[in-house]
């Protein structure tokens, strides 16, 4: 393969001069950059073995006639910032990680890119990154981490954070608490139930930025290494190719992904994430396509939050390629979709090895639900749309009044005062993308109200967000959002608020009149920030219905 041009002839003598210190050689010069970026930082588990996969994809890289550069980024923790201040810079993370990514890749003119990433916002951001810059590569998983134990039981975080709910109920002692906290993580990788990060991992296997099966391997296994090997051939093969996301994403992806994400009991942050990457390809892509291709793909996995398996049960039953297999078997998929390995996704999955007794993936014949769990509802509360994740034991439907809240905090504390009663519709607004700003990700308040035993009682609506290990009846990714005089703004205590799944509504009852009276006297509250990034985040962002973007919104 051809040099780099970007580093050929005589004017570009000083530019050679300087990479030269950092030890590359004449021969290094000569062969094509790939970039090989990761998100390793000391601050949280998910990506705690980042520079050791990134050694891995660059022995690849090597091995395969080229020179790889290691690019690092940054992180934010959402179990760590979860219930805190810390929780706004979550989603603007993404946004960051995309830019910091592209940034490197556009200056530095690579020739390819493989990018590492291992949470919630590092998947996405990697796949918008690699959007952007239209190069030949990849995104590669770092993987799940492997369930803890306590008191003869797998334990995840979301246990802990139910944990936190049980304790305040007087359930758990604070003896089992610490206990259970002790237990819940015991080594890297990402939260091990299908929560977010199994979520868009699966999804990008799908969607055809990710090598199938590369998603399995928990974090600590070794065969994390021939995944990475393999990639950094595969990112060499791609690039004599000319191999680009703009040759694989199309609509038939984005519906691969849907359609993956909805029968696995997927992240509602499944559905932020894919509008924000379909709208940088360039791709139509709303929150009505989630519905319908929710409304006619079954469940077919057992996976937390409401199941009973993590994701390393899934890697041990046969992985994601067992999920594919049953999809396309039963005419699901969009099966001559490309992927990244220059495949199609049914030559992918059709190489399925399935453990003999597995429980966790089942035919559709045997489906867990007929219908996926992602349903958008619409009302004079969400003009624009919201988003709920509903397995079969969520209550379908639910009338109740209003308890408002306008900041998550404040809503916490009612919950573990013991003042949110059954029949309650908890409303938690003024925490979307612009109010926020960040649009909060609500897994201590849902997860506090699951463990005081209200769960399938009480209703929560919040133009915020809710994490991948949320359960119950919660409606979030309210838009037009309260801060920009959404509905949401309008409501008062004992306002009587409808949430029912069935008929897809979200509404109260006022009438237009008073709705507009309302809103009318309604004075928009003052930004949290107005300087620094999450001032700039909250000026530029987008409704979290076209996927809480910061790049132009073109009509």
């Amino acid at each position: 393969m051809p040099a780099n041009p970007f580093l050929c002839g005589r004017d570009r003598a000083p530019a050679r001069a300087a990479l030269r210190a950092t030890g590359l050689s004449t021969e290094d010069l000569s062969r094509p950059m790939i970039g090989v970026a990761h998100s390793w930082i000391g601050t949280m588990p998910c990506n705690l073995n980042h520079r050791r996969l990134a050694e891995s994809v660059m022995q690849g890289v090597r091995d395969a006639g080229g020179t790889p550069l290691e690019i690092n980024t940054i992180a934010v923790s959402d179990v760590i910032t979860m219930g805190t201040e810390g929780m706004r810079t979550s989603l603007v993370s993404r946004e960051v990680i995309a830019d910091s990514i592209e940034l490197v890749g556009r200056g530095h003119a690579l020739d390819g890119l493989v990018t590492i990433a291992g949470c919630d916002k590092t998947l996405p951001a990697a796949a918008l990154a690699h959007v952007r810059l239209g190069l030949p590569g990849l995104v590669l998983y770092s993987g799940t981490m492997l369930p803890g134990r306590f008191r003869d039981a797998e334990v995840t975080l979301q246990d802990v954070f139910e944990a936190v709910g049980r304790n305040a109920a007087g359930e758990l002692d604070d003896t089992g608490l610490a206990e259970l906290e002790r237990a819940a993580c015991p080594g890297a990788g990402a939260c091990a139930g299908h929560y977010t990060a199994n979520t868009m991992a699966m999804a990008l296997e799908f969607l055809g930025l990710s090598p199938f099966g590369s998603m399995d391997p928990p974090a600590a296994d070794r065969r994390r290494t021939a995944v990475c090997e393999h990639a950094g051939a595969l990112v060499m093969r791609m690039v004599e190719q000319g191999l680009t996301p703009q040759k694989i994403l199309s609509p038939s992806a984005f519906r691969n992904a849907i359609t993956a994400g909805t029968a696995t009991g997927g992240s509602t942050n499944l559905v932020l994430h894919l509008l924000a990457i379909a709208r940088e390809a360039g791709i139509a892509l709303d929150l009505t396509d989630f519905d319908a291709i929710s409304s006619r793909t079954p469940v077919i996995a057992d996976l937390r939050p409401s199941g009973r398996f993590t994701a390393v049960d899934l890697d041990r039953a046969g992985g994601t390629r067992v999920v594919g297999r049953v999809l396309d078997e039963a005419g699901l998929l969009d099966a001559d979709a490309l992927t990244v390995t220059g495949r199609t996704v049914a030559e992918e999955v059709r190489e399925a090895r399935e453990t003999p007794g597995q429980q966790v993936v089942v035919p559709t014949a045997r489906a867990f639900s007929p219908t996926g769990g992602l349903l958008v509802l619409k009302g004079n509360l969400a003009p624009s749309g919201s988003v709920v994740k509903a397995s079969a034991a969520v209550t379908p439907r639910l009338t109740g009044p209003a308890v408002v809240f306008d900041r998550e905090e404040d809503a916490m504390a009612a919950v573990q005062a013991g003042r949110i009663r059954r029949g309650d519709i908890v409303v938690i607004r003024y925490e979307g993308p612009r109010g926020g700003p960040g649009m909060r990700e609500m897994l201590g308040v849902t997860a506090a109200l699951v463990g005081r035993g209200l769960g399938p009682h009480v209703g929560l609506v919040t133009d915020g967000r809710f994490s991948g290990a949320s359960r119950g009846l919660m409606a979030g990714h309210v838009a037009p959002e309260a801060a920009v005089g959404g509905p949401l703004a309008a409501l008062r205590d004992g306002d009587q608020v409808t949430i029912d799944l069935r008929r897809r509504e979200l509404s109260v009852a006022l009438s237009a009149s008073e709705m507009t009276d309302r809103l009318a006297a309604w004075t928009a509250p003052r930004p949290r920030y107005d300087s620094g990034v999450l001032g700039k985040y909250g000026a530029l962002v987008s409704c979290a219905s076209v996927g809480a973007v910061t790049t132009p919104v073109r009509a």
